[in-house]
């Protein structure tokens, strides 16, 4: 079984920058699917970024190219998201995700970026980021 935990949260001013982690205490990462996914105040649950598979190329949502990066420390069986130049609306509370990487033959792009990818959660982290 796979028990996520994350960490890092925190409050920034924008501009600022913070990296989460989520650690897993059971199966390797290896195997596994990985995402982070947010939720702001009176919105729904919107995905960040993944990576499918170690080594595989990460995706994110277009609001956070170029600031947010998604990795994978196998050694330590972590993945971090360091976000940079953060701005007030990325303020939410971040969830990291896993899910047996199991996708059909042929899939699209966005595969991994739905949270039915996902069966494991965590319990979640505050950002909060002030103007």
């Amino acid at each position: 079984q796979v028990q996520l935990v994350e960490s890092g949260g925190g409050s920034v001013q924008a501009g600022g920058s913070l990296t989460l982690s989520c650690a897993n205490s059971g199966r390797t990462f290896s195997t596994y699917a990985v995402a982070w996914f947010r939720q702001a105040p009176g919105k729904e649950r919107e995905f960040v970024a993944t990576s499918p598979w170690s080594g595989a190329k990460p995706g994110y949502i277009d609001s956070v190219k170029g600031r947010f990066t998604i990795s994978r420390d196998n050694a330590k069986n972590t993945v971090n998201l360091q976000m940079s130049y953060l701005k007030p609306e990325d303020t939410a509370v971040y969830y990291c995700a896993a899910g047996l990487s199991r996708p059909p033959k042929y899939y699209a792009d966005n595969y991994y970026y739905s949270d039915e990818r996902y069966d494991y959660w965590g319990q979640g982290t505050q950002v909060t980021v002030s103007s």
